[in-house]
């Protein structure tokens, strides 16, 4: 297979080279706090995801679908991400098919997340900007037909570049690799519109969230009644913005810092430490954040999330009250 040009041949190298330090020095150790944190973040979040389906109600409101659709989405990422950690650090080789699937769902999910909080927005603004055809427009077949375009669009971008890369080597699916992203790549337009689609998402996002921010803003102060509602809507998507920045956030330390500290610096173990230190700290803690701040600030949600995190000891609630 063909490399894109020096510089993307330089950074696998010292990709490669980086793996083979971290075999050596202080694996273990980080192993095991990847694999602690990992294992409580994923506790977390599938108590969240089986509160919101344990009443029904929860399963057929517009927000809390969306809401239990990012907390799957990150369930997925959380496994599939900390699956492709410890490869990393074993620095074991995949069959390209199996690397393919990988980083399919890893990109996929990663992309979910922005347009799933772009989903959560609108949904958001309807019901505070237009509360009287909240119902008629925020239905739950066009909740699930709008997760269906989520993932369409999360994933279209890596199918492409599957089947281009099977076509143009066919023997790509069958050789054996260290999994990366960048070993799906083989011509340079590949990476151009992979960076092109990311910005383009980010850009999109962001004009949408900050759109329903301001309008929820203006419409908070305007509204007389049902004001605490409304409050807790801006609230809800000035949250959306933070969760956005910490994506963005990501993006830029992953196609930006690291790429340009790969390019600079011919120590690899600063590069290993700051790999690291982005996995851990840009892509697993934000994977937290969902259950904590959606789900113990909702009045509807807490109480059976607490119930459930303490292995169902106390009073269970019978009815669940949605505003």
């Amino acid at each position: 297979m063909s490399v894109i040009n020096d510089s993307t041949n330089e950074v696998l190298l010292i990709h490669e080279q980086i793996l083979q330090v971290a075999l050596t020095e202080g694996r273990i150790s980080k192993v095991s706090l990847i694999m602690l944190m990992s294992l409580f973040f994923f506790y977390l979040n599938s108590i969240m995801v089986y509160t919101l389906w344990s009443k029904p109600v929860f399963k057929e409101t517009p927000r809390y679908i969306l809401f239990n659709h990012m907390l799957f989405n990150d369930l997925i990422q959380l496994f599939v991400t900390s699956l492709l950690f410890i490869f990393s650090v074993a620095y074991l080789r995949l069959v390209m098919v199996a690397c393919a699937f990988l980083v399919l769902v890893s990109g996929t999910t990663f992309r979910n997340a922005p347009l799933n909080l772009a989903v959560m927005s609108l949904e958001r603004y309807v019901a505070i900007c237009f509360p009287l055809r909240h119902a008629e427009i925020a239905t739950q077949k066009r909740t699930c037909i709008a997760i269906g375009i989520i993932w369409f669009m999360g994933f279209i971008n890596y199918i492409v570049d599957l089947f281009y890369s099977t076509l143009t080597e066919p023997k790509f699916l069958t050789s054996q690799i260290f999994c990366t992203r960048e070993r799906l790549f083989i011509k340079q337009w590949q990476v151009d519109v992979h960076q092109g689609f990311n910005v383009f998402y980010f850009v999109s996002v962001s004009m949408i969230i900050l759109f329903t921010y301001i309008s929820i803003l203006i419409t908070t102060r305007s509204i007389s009644s049902n004001k605490d509602s409304a409050v807790k809507a801006h609230k809800t998507v000035l949250l959306h913005l933070i969760q956005l920045g910490l994506c963005l956030t990501s993006f830029l330390y992953s196609f930006v810092i690291e790429r340009a500290a790969a390019m600079a610096s011919s120590n690899s173990s600063f590069f290993t430490d700051l790999r690291y230190l982005n996995y851990v700290f840009v892509l697993l803690l934000p994977r937290c954040l969902s259950p904590l701040i959606y789900g113990l600030r909702d009045d509807a949600v807490r109480p059976l999330f607490m119930y459930y995190f303490r292995c169902a000891r106390g009073k269970r609630m019978t009815a669940v009250n949605i505003h």
